[in-house]
This record gives structure tokens, sequence and C-alpha cells, in this order.
């Protein structure tokens, strides 16, 4: 028996679809769909700290159920003791079945755990794609609040396959992300 995760059924069965008559496709394929969510953090903070590169590459592990590539340092920057290709972030590329169970716990569990959360902006970057800053990460119940080193936020990228901002929040809302109206 293949598991199929919820939020894939849903889009499937239901938001195509929608889509589909929201904005008159004429084939299923012109349909814009999720193709990839990056997360992506920068610890510039890690120049000084070493070790905070492990403890974030453990806790985004634990969040995504993947483990994340180190993010390397391009040039020289003397100002801030940075040297070439020294590691000062990292990223995680979700794809299929676990970028559908991320985006389930993120709206699911994770959102609703916000202090004073009011929704989020709904402001693209032009060519379809959405940007979440988190500003911290204790918002994940995978994250042990007693074992935290460091309060660090992240940047979640929702890519999508229309270079239309309008296709592209249409579908994410349908996916259930709280924009503010």
């Amino acid at each position: 028996m293949n598991y199929t995760p919820q939020l894939k059924k849903k889009y499937k069965e239901e938001i195509i679809p929608t889509l589909k008559n929201e904005f008159k496709y004429k084939s299923v394929m012109q349909v814009p769909r999720l193709e990839k969510i990056v997360i992506n953090q920068g610890l510039g903070q890690a120049i000084a700290d070493k070790k905070l590169i492990d403890i974030s590459v453990e806790e985004i592990s634990a969040i995504t159920g993947q483990k994340p590539i180190q993010t390397l340092s391009k040039k020289d920057i003397s100002n801030f003791k940075l040297r070439r290709k020294m590691p000062i972030g990292i990223k995680v590329t979700l794809r299929q079945d676990k970028m559908y169970e991320f985006l389930e716990r993120l709206v699911s569990v994770s959102l609703p755990r916000i202090r004073d959360f009011k929704g989020i902006n709904s402001k693209l970057d032009g060519k379809g794609n959405y940007t979440l800053g988190v500003s911290e990460q204790i918002i994940f119940p995978e994250i042990d609040i007693d074992k935290i080193h460091k309060i660090i936020g992240m940047e979640i990228t929702f890519v999508t396959s229309t270079n239309s901002d309008e296709e592209a929040i249409a579908l994410l809302r349908e996916f259930g992300l709280p924009f503010k109206k």
C-alpha cells in the first residue's frame, strides 16, 4: 500500500479543479503546482561560534526530516572577519512527499503556535515565488525548547511553477497558507 500525503491528495482532488475553474485553464497541465520548498538559515554568527552550524543542522534535520547542506561564503570580507569558503548558513530543499508533509505541519501546527498571529503578508517576488520569514525556530514542535542554544530565524521559500503572483497566491491560499486579507 502506497502512502500519499493528505495535501498531495487534496491538491489532485480539490485544488486542481478549483484553480482550473477560477483561471479558466483548458488543460490540467496549465494549473500551477508547488515545485519545491527551500528552507534557508543565515548564520552570520557562525564566524565566531563554530558549534552554531552543527546545532542548526540538527534542528533543521529534525524539522524537515532531511539533512541540510552548508552554504559557504564567496569572498573575504575583513571587516566581518570573514574568509572565503567559511560556512555561514545552511539550506535544505524539499520536494515531492516530504515537501507536502512539511507544508501540512507548517500550516496546521507551526504557524498557529506563533504568538499574536494575524496571518502572513501576501507579497511575492514577481515571479510566482513566496518567501515566508520565521523569526524563531521554536514554533516547530520538533524543537525542544530546553535544548535551545540560540533563537535563530529562517526563511521558507515556496517555489511554484507559475510566473504570475496572482496564480501563486491562489495556489498557496488553497494549500491553507493564512494570508492577511
